[in-house]
């Protein structure tokens, strides 16, 4: 690769219900089509048949209109990046085989990324309102499959050092919202009822995990008792106090989140803190994440919220960087609905 050569990266990004691609010149974004699939909203949750179904059919106009949108011609395409896994397997398949297909017919490199180092790395994405940290750096990654902190020392050098030991961040929230009555995702509710509600309202078990690793099916099962026994009490109960359980949940989740961080910077001595992953659209843990920079002394990163959420451009950076050092997949790859950071 020349120096000062402009790399046209199209990445694809299908990993759970949202069919995203992106066009990025260098670590800059052209690009960022997402197109969302509502009728999992029907079931309270994703239904991976339908997801893998929905992407069929979106991916060929969401790719042409993030190549439209760049208003660039394929022909410019250096690379193509998609998400090998994690993620749902049938929707993997999708973005896997297009990618693959892509690649062969432009015959351009393909590069295959984790979506969780993806989420990472977004951060580097050359956007004016966000710095990137700096390496050494401690990852929390919170999404509705995973939770870890990782320790990432370089691009291509991450360590995973605590992660959950059963459900993740967002499927506490999503199944709180669910006990509550709320509408899927529900996730999103919580934090906006949360924002008018008292946090220290309801108090809520902090569970003992030890070292840097987290629980949170505990938590989910001691609110679920804690509204069963609360509306035999007062059927109403969840009516006449929807913003302060909200609160209430929300703080024992940051709190969870806060704590393990603070011995994850104990133990390491890094300062530097970066989010990602859907629930780091979360606004409760955003302002918790900025307010801990006077509180801690830490130097904290936050995506823009277009970044959080699964998109194609956190592919693409990841593709990018990839692609500078020349490290690209055979047309052999397949989907890794499991997909360790390593």
């Amino acid at each position: 690769m020349l120096e000062h050569e402009t790399i046209y990266i199209l990445a694809i990004e299908s990993s759970c219900d949202d069919t995203s691609a992106a066009v990025l010149m260098n670590d800059k974004v052209l690009s960022n089509v997402v197109a969302t699939q509502a009728i999992h909203k029907e079931y309270g949750g994703v239904v991976p048949e339908l997801a893998s179904r929905a992407h069929q059919q979106n991916i060929v106009p969401v790719v042409d209109q993030a190549i439209a949108k760049a208003n660039i011609d394929k022909k410019q395409l250096s690379a193509i990046a998609f998400t090998r896994g994690p993620g749902l397997m049938g929707s993997l398949l999708v973005g896997t085989s297009f990618a693959k297909s892509l690649s062969l017919g432009l015959q351009i490199p393909l590069i295959e990324v984790n979506h969780m180092k993806a989420h990472i790395l977004a951060h580097f994405i050359d956007d004016d309102s966000m710095k990137p940290p700096k390496f050494p750096f401690l990852a929390l990654t919170i999404s509705g499959g995973h939770t870890q902190i990782v320790q990432v020392n370089g691009f291509f050098d991450m360590k995973i050092i605590g992660q959950t030991l059963d459900d993740a961040v967002g499927e506490a929230f999503d199944k709180s919202a669910k006990i509550l009555g709320l509408p899927y995702p529900g996730g999103p509710l919580i934090d906006k009822y949360a924002t008018t509600g008292n946090p220290h309202k309801f108090e809520f078990p902090i569970p003992k995990v030890k070292d840097l690793d987290f629980s949170f099916s505990g938590l989910k099962t001691s609110i679920l008792y804690f509204i069963q026994k609360q509306t035999k009490i007062n059927p109403d109960f969840i009516e006449n106090n929807l913003e302060d359980i909200c609160a209430s949940i929300q703080y024992t989740i940051i709190t969870i989140l806060i704590k393990k961080l603070k011995k994850a910077v104990k133990l390491t001595g890094i300062k530097e803190i970066a989010i990602g992953g859907g629930v780091s659209a979360n606004s409760g843990i955003r302002k918790a994440l900025v307010d801990a920079q006077t509180k801690y002394g830490w130097k904290t990163y936050v995506p823009k919220f277009e970044y959080c959420t699964d998109n194609a451009a956190m592919i693409g950076i990841v593709g990018y960087y990839k692609y500078k050092n020349e490290v690209f997949a055979k047309q052999d790859v397949t989907a890794k609905a499991r997909y360790l950071i390593s």
